[in-house]
């Protein structure tokens, strides 16, 4: 079992914790990670984009011309494609892209995501994490104690209101539950911070 220090909001060593080899040691599976990352982005594409083809663009009712006889190309309407304001040729149109996939892959990417960051040593573990008011420095200031600026998720047991709110002002700091976490967010970060309480979430969640 790998063993990680436990510090606290100071930076300081106040213990140490052993993490399962099943979730954080395994050989990081590339391919899974890849399916996962591409996943994630495609659900969350929007798919909003929208164009006019011929048959939606306003007026053109009239042909412009007669068939023959005027020495110009034939025309059947001035909202064709090769008009000035005319439609546009397999227009696009609001589509979902979201997909699923397999839970056991998703499971897999996300144990190798955390395997990956234990061998480059880019998990800190926090003893916890305590706020008596909204506070954005406090947390700024957390963060250059343990060197997990300038990007970095915290991983956190629950959602407490007031660690959420200061986090969300930073730049490139990102806040997760520890039953929410996903391999995107995991392997973007530069420093992943679990609290010591979320270690034991994700392990019995995942395990």
């Amino acid at each position: 079992m790998p063993k990680l220090p436990v510090v606290d909001m100071s930076g300081v060593q106040v213990g140490d914790i052993e993490l399962k080899d099943e979730i954080f040691s395994i050989e990081p599976n590339i391919c899974a990670m890849h399916e996962a990352v591409k996943n994630h982005l495609a659900n969350k594409r929007q798919g909003t984009q929208s164009a006019l083809t011929r048959a939606e663009v306003s007026g053109g009712g009239k042909k412009p011309w007669r068939q023959k006889g005027t020495g110009h190309a034939r025309q059947g309407s001035i909202r064709a494609p090769q008009w000035r304001h005319g439609g546009i040729v397999f227009a696009p149109k609001p589509r979902d892209y979201s997909y699923s996939i397999n839970r056991k892959l998703k499971r897999l990417a996300l144990k190798s995501a955390l395997s990956s960051k234990l061998l480059d040593n880019e998990i800190i573990v926090l003893d916890s994490i305590t706020m008596d008011e909204y506070k954005t420095k406090t947390i700024v200031n957390m963060l250059n104690s343990i060197n997990a600026l300038p990007k970095s998720l915290i991983v956190l047991p629950d959602s407490d209101k007031k660690v959420v709110n200061s986090i969300r002002n930073i730049p490139k700091v990102k806040s997760t539950r520890a039953d929410s976490i996903n391999t995107y967010d995991i392997l973007n970060a530069g420093k992943l911070v679990l609290v010591r309480s979320a270690v034991g979430i994700i392990e019995e969640v995942y395990a």
